[in-house]
């Protein structure tokens, strides 16, 4: 069986004969033979040398729309199927276009006819395609970092990578509570806590964020001295500044979370660096000089009090033992009129004993020879400054001496 007719797209104009499994024949049509657009050597041998460029797309072009045309080569694009056959290739393409995929990192945000739709989550989704639908994927969980104050320049050198940076005054300079200027560079880290505000509700949710803590900075180094702002209040700054830039943007409903403010360096301005660090040093000498009079005042205090305390204990102790000799004599002098009025002779008795026995401890012992006439010798027992022997003992008695006279 042959089939016979006219020039086919593969075919030359007599057509394919269907002999030996319907083969095209030997030097037969196609695109590479002597009938096809792109042509060739003669025989079937393989594509002969390229022709030029321009015919080459021409011929192209021809072929293309012979096939869709269903005519030869020289049929005008005019063909239904042609047209259809476009259509459905357009509707695929349009169609395919609503394809598209969210990074683990994302969140997918569809927008039907510019308004909020839906959320979707990672991987490959699918919205109506344009310009019904579109989707934005903004990532929700990468950490961004803005800089206030400077600006980090990233350079190479050698083959390492620095940093340096750029000092913006215009940012960093800040008046205290004390009416002082301080120099602060500080970094703000933020992440996207709500995909959905952070798109409609702001519309450079950066420069906000920006604005809002560099604000906060200012308020709160407003009322804060210089001093403890340079030393102890350092962390107490940026937690302030954290709480007060996050409560702002809830207000703001910018879907954005302060991760954290981090200072990087809190001086002040370079103009004034050595004035400063000569007050610095004259109150940390006000420290010292303040620390060692603290010492002294520390040591010398409680001697004092320990004195005083001493003495005026001995002042109670003297005080009691005054009135306590007093109230005894008092006690003795009573019970003395007592047995004074009760036997008046034996009270006078004893009381001219008692009196005699005290001088004569007292005083020196003379003993007096009575057979002596004209003459009174005497013999000195007890030394002038020797010590009176205690009551109820007898005076001792030494060995007469050889000066003593007879």
């Amino acid at each position: 069986m042959s089939n016979s007719g006219g020039p086919g797209p593969w075919g030359t104009p007599g057509g394919n004969s269907g002999g030996s499994g319907g083969g095209r024949r030997p030097g037969g049509g196609g695109p590479w033979g002597p009938g096809g657009p792109l042509g060739g050597r003669p025989g079937g041998q393989g594509p002969g040398p390229l022709p030029d460029l321009d015919a080459l797309i021409a011929r192209l072009q021809s072929y293309i729309r012979s096939f869709l045309g269903g005519g030869g080569p020289r049929t005008r694009f005019t063909g239904g199927r042609g047209l259809a056959l476009i259509g459905l290739a357009v509707v695929a393409l349009w169609l395919a276009s609503g394809i598209y995929r969210v990074e683990p990192d994302e969140q997918g945000v569809v927008l039907r006819f510019g308004a909020f739709n839906r959320t979707t989550l990672p991987g490959l989704n699918y919205h109506l395609p344009w310009p019904i639908e579109r989707a934005l994927t903004p990532a929700v969980t990468r950490i961004n970092r803005i800089e206030i104050g400077y600006r980090s320049l990233a350079a190479i050198q050698n083959d390492v990578r620095s940093e340096n940076r750029r000092v913006v005054s215009e940012e960093s300079l800040m008046l205290t509570g004390d009416e002082n200027i301080i120099d602060i560079n500080f970094a703000v880290f933020w992440k996207i806590s709500d995909a959905t505000a952070y798109l409609f509700n702001v519309r450079t949710p950066d420069v906000v964020v920006k604005a809002v803590a560099e604000s906060s900075m200012r308020e709160v180094i407003g009322r804060t001295p210089i001093q403890p702002a340079l030393t102890e209040l350092r962390g107490q700054i940026a937690s302030d500044v954290q709480h007060q830039t996050q409560q702002v943007l809830d207000n703001y409903k910018a879907g954005v979370e302060i991760t954290g403010v981090q200072l990087q360096g809190v001086n002040p301005p370079a103009e004034v660096v050595e004035s400063f660090l000569d007050v610095q040093r004259a109150n940390t000498d006000a420290e010292r000089v303040r620390n060692e009079a603290e010492a002294y005042r520390n040591d010398i205090v409680p001697r004092a009090r320990g004195d005083a305390a001493r003495i005026v204990a001995e002042g109670q102790g003297a005080k009691q033992a005054a009135i306590a000799q007093a109230t005894g004599q008092t006690q003795r002098f009573l019970s003395v009129l007592a047995a004074y009025q009760q036997a008046k002779d034996v009270t006078l008795r004893r009381m001219y004993i008692e009196t005699m026995q005290d001088i004569l401890t007292r005083s020196p012992a003379l003993v007096v020879d009575d057979k002596l006439k004209g003459l009174v010798p005497f013999l000195q027992l007890n030394p002038p400054n020797a010590p009176a022997p205690r009551a109820g003992t007898a005076p001792t008695q030494p060995a007469p001496s050889q000066g003593a006279s007879r």
